[in-house]
């Protein structure tokens, strides 16, 4: 298995709220829906339910992540019909009384020939889904 994780990001909730956050993500989708055109179509058709968040792309078609695991400071989503067996696990913890710091790791079973193909857009993967968990958060 290959690990690609986002850099950190510092988000104004505690700990508990994201928690709370993290428990149903079907109240993400309203967030994303009221984004502008412009924002919205950057991220693609991307849909959120209670227990999964299931992405539609031209490259490899319809991927859900669905919830594995859930515990305080922790998310593991385990992909369903991706093309390579995956999970992201996305972590945070407090950094003040009013703020926590949140991260994303994709980690993906690749062939090692095919690693310095794909690394760098998985990197941006990690990255990119890092960012939106702190700003859907």
């Amino acid at each position: 298995m290959s690990k690609y994780t986002s850099k950190p990001t510092v988000v104004a909730l505690t700990s508990e709220d994201l928690d709370a956050r993290f428990a149903d993500f079907s109240a993400m989708q309203h967030k994303i829906d009221m984004l502008p055109d412009d924002q919205r179509a950057k991220l693609g058709d991307v849909q959120f339910t209670a227990d999964s968040i299931v992405i539609n792309t031209n490259q490899v078609g319809t991927i859900t992540l669905r919830v594995a695991e859930r515990k305080p400071g922790f998310v593991r989503l385990n992909a369903e019909n991706s093309p390579v067996p995956m999970h992201i696990d996305i972590a945070y913890k407090p950094v003040t009384e009013s703020s926590s710091e949140i991260s994303c790791e994709i980690d993906v079973e690749i062939p090692a020939l095919l690693r310095t193909f794909v690394g760098p857009t998985l990197q941006k993967a990690a990255d990119q889904f890092g960012t939106i968990f702190a700003a859907m958060a």
